[in-house]
């Protein structure tokens, strides 16, 4: 929409006016009426336009185009950019849609516009707007406005309704502006949490001068530097990695420095940032918290443990967009002894060595048996193969960014 673009709460609506000479030079005339609408459509805007369950929970918002100058729907807010308008409700809460329905959508949607731009958000959450502020200040110089909280008339030259979404947790950089790519989304992801990691880090400096000062104070541990971080993100209650301790030992033994994540849904993201961003490996198991393979460089290594039954899901979600982002992906497909639903059926039963014909009955029961009720106990010695070879990968390259630095 663009001209004079117009808020109305109340009716959630969004109109456009058009002067009467406009209409009538692009009409057959006759009709003097000048509030008359002479278009009208809804819109969900929301990013997944077809799971036809979800979209039904979305609130609409009626675009309406009228003739005439709104001269009883007067400007509250003049803004001199154009808005984004979108809805945080549907899948909102789950990390993978908060970036790949929201967050990425938004930047393609808006990167182009150079934070000229103040976006409208429908369902608003102000844990949202806290959780993902930082990010939203690197994309719009402009307070975000709540359209059902804020009952003010704002009025705007121009208005994009929904976001555009390219594919799963991915930019095609054929279809943006100057050939943007996921590179430079994580770009945009070092430029919003950096000040915030550079507080944390000053502050962590601070304390330590105090304690150096205490006679309380323990000598600071030594990391070799040339030493690979490995991360591995864990996870509570289902698909959790059931010897977990045993894995931390195997990678210490092999050679890595690691880093055992606990991310909460009250973790500061840039706080997860920080520890991925500096990690040369990262190892999950599948599902939603995999998302944070955007925080990593590009060339790093990650390793998605794949449990029975969700095959498919791990490739499509995370596998095959972490390959496009840069990352060096292995895929660590277990097999039927390291599930705990080992022990729950015949070694013979479908759900162990049939999964696809599992999945075929439908999302609930991949959802209730192989994500839900599904633990994994790695085979160490099978998994110490894909360890090492992350090992040798990941000191290569730290040998070669400290020989250059050297230089």
């Amino acid at each position: 929409m663009k001209g004079d673009v117009r808020t109305h709460t109340a009716s959630s609506s969004l109109i456009l006016y058009r002067s009467i000479n406009n209409v009538l030079n692009q009409s057959d005339g006759g009709d003097d009426d000048g509030m008359k609408a002479i278009q009208h459509e809804k819109i969900r805007p929301y990013t997944r336009k077809w799971e036809t369950s979800v979209m039904s929970t979305i609130d609409e918002l009626d675009l309406i185009v009228k003739r005439g100058g709104g001269i009883d729907h007067k400007c509250d807010v003049y803004h001199d950019v154009p808005a984004v308008f979108f809805s945080t409700g549907g899948y909102t809460g789950n990390l993978y849609h908060e970036f790949n329905d929201g967050i990425l959508p938004l930047y393609i949607t808006s990167q182009h516009l150079n934070k000229k731009v103040v976006f409208v958000i429908l369902e608003y959450h102000n844990w949202w707007i806290t959780k993902y502020g930082d990010i939203l200040a690197e994309l719009s110089d402009f307070p975000a406005v709540d359209f059902r909280g804020d009952k003010r008339v704002h009025c705007f030259p121009e208005a994009t309704i929904s976001l555009r979404i390219h594919d799963e947790l991915t930019i095609d950089p054929y279809l943006m502006e100057n050939n943007k790519t996921i590179v430079d989304f994580h770009d945009l992801l070092d430029r919003s949490y950096w000040p915030r990691i550079k507080s944390l880090v000053e502050d962590e400096e601070r304390e330590r001068e105090q304690e150096a000062q205490s006679s309380l104070a323990l000598p600071a541990e030594y990391q070799d530097p040339t030493k690979p971080k490995l991360v591995i993100v864990s996870r509570n209650g289902s698909r959790a990695i059931m010897n977990e301790d045993s894995l931390v030992k195997l990678a210490e033994d092999i050679g890595f420095v690691v880093e055992v994540l606990r991310p909460q849904r009250t973790t500061e993201l840039a706080k997860i940032y920080r520890v991925l961003n500096s990690s040369d490996v990262m190892i999950g198991v599948h599902g939603a918290a995999m998302t944070h393979f955007l925080f990593m460089k590009p060339s790093s290594v990650f390793i998605q443990i794949i449990p029975l039954g969700t095959d498919w899901a791990a490739d499509t979600y995370y596998g095959e967009p972490a390959a496009k982002f840069g990352l060096k992906y292995i895929g660590y497909k277990i097999l039927p002894d390291e599930s705990s639903l080992h022990q729950d059926y015949d070694e013979d039963d479908p759900i162990l060595m049939d999964p696809s014909s599992v999945n075929q009955k439908g999302w609930e029961f991949t959802k209730k048996i192989y994500l839900d009720r599904q633990n994994v106990k790695l085979d160490l010695g099978r998994f110490r193969k894909r360890l090492r070879r992350a090992y040798y990968y990941s000191k290569a390259r730290k040998n070669e960014r400290l020989r250059l630095q050297a230089q």
